[in-house]
């Protein structure tokens, strides 16, 4: 298993500087990281840095808190992508979610999967504040909204990836869509461990150390 093809090599802190930015994409040049997934105002410079390298430039939207309006998230999107992005990460509207406004939601992802022009999209479902009906319907929403991915955690909602959670989402979407496992994931056994349970990607600020073999402390 080839841990660095699995891995979105991401940095999304608020205070990340221009010189982590080039870090992380000459990190992920150096280890065939499938991606580097940054903040939209990082777009065209990771587009730039890793132009003819193979990396792909992710990026999330209406990130972290998914609260904002669709047409919001949409503009943000056709932004990202003539910026360079070739992959979005959205968030959904949890609170929307949770009153099962369930059209509302399926729209919300419309919307971004619309404005994406055939991007790859992933849902970010923000597992840590669903229940589990909430996590079924989130994962049946983002089907049928034509995404690409179901993804676990912004890592910045109080928790990150479980096996049990891919599990469950796998179980959803079947082969559909694909599952990202994302938050918390800092050494190889648990990055496997997620794989094993059905994702196909992972998203962790720890992808050099994990295709090190070692544990990293911290971080996303």
């Amino acid at each position: 298993m080839q841990l660095s093809r699995y891995i979105d090599h991401t940095l999304l802190k608020p205070e990340a500087q221009n010189a982590q930015i080039e870090k992380l994409c000459t990190e992920a040049k150096e280890n065939k990281f499938f991606s580097v997934c940054v903040n939209t105002s990082y777009v065209s410079t990771c587009a730039q840095l890793l132009k003819g390298s193979g990396v792909k430039v992710c990026c999330v939207v209406g990130f972290p808190l998914g609260a904002m309006d669709t047409a919001s998230k949409a503009f943000e999107t056709e932004t990202a992508v003539k910026n360079g992005a070739d992959e979005i990460d959205m968030v959904i509207q949890i609170g929307a979610l949770k009153d099962r406004k369930l059209d509302y939601v399926r729209d919300d992802i419309k919307a971004v999967v619309k404005a994406a022009q055939g991007r790859v999209v992933k849902v970010i479902i923000e597992t840590s504040l669903l229940n589990h009906e909430d996590k079924v319907l989130a994962c049946k929403a983002a089907l049928e909204a034509g995404a690409h991915f179901v993804k676990t955690s912004t890592g910045f909602g109080g928790g990150g990836a479980t096996v049990d959670d891919v599990k469950l989402m796998k179980s959803v979407v079947g082969d559909k869509m694909e599952v990202k496992a994302s938050g918390g994931i800092k050494d190889a056994a648990q990055a496997r461990a997620m794989i094993e349970a059905g994702a196909t990607r992972l998203g962790t600020s720890s992808g050099v150390t994990i295709v090190q073999g070692g544990t990293a402390q911290g971080g996303y």
